[in-house]
């Protein structure tokens, strides 16, 4: 896409900090870090989120986030490590290509990636997860 940055950076047309770099996809450190060594996971190929990347464009991204990670854990030897993906405004997705966070976690680090644990009861979670298997069924 002509306007989306990440697809520029993903390109080597924006410098960046290029830690991994395959034919399919890019691993660069992120320029506002929750954590030093915080690295994104960039498809080369354009896809707004999640939904829009393809089954073996998703394999690709996962097989190099199990590698940057076992580096991660080398390298930096942090306490614990979040791997993330945001799919839409509402989920945190800031820009709207898909892209996944590796990000290095420390004790009492001050980052926050948590919620309040919800009580709906049996009957709604089961009710919820119905309309997610139907639509499995559906495909």
């Amino acid at each position: 896409m002509d306007n989306c940055i990440f697809c520029k950076i993903a390109a080597g047309i924006i410098p960046s900090t290029t830690v991994y770099e395959t034919e399919d996809l890019r691993v660069i450190a992120d320029i506002a870090p929750a954590n030093l060594g915080h690295l994104l996971i960039l498809p080369k190929e354009h896809a707004a989120d999640f939904t829009q990347l393809s089954e073996e464009k998703a394999e690709k991204v996962m097989k190099a986030a199990h590698k940057i990670v076992k580096a991660m854990k080398k390298g930096l030897k942090p306490d614990g490590i979040n791997v993330l993906q945001n799919n839409g405004t509402a989920a945190g997705q800031t820009v709207m290509h898909y892209h996944m966070h590796i990000i290095p976690r420390y004790e009492n680090d001050n980052v926050n990636v948590n919620w309040t644990p919800m009580e709906p009861g049996m009957d709604a979670v089961a009710q919820a997860a119905q309309a997610t298997k139907a639509a499995l069924e559906e495909e």
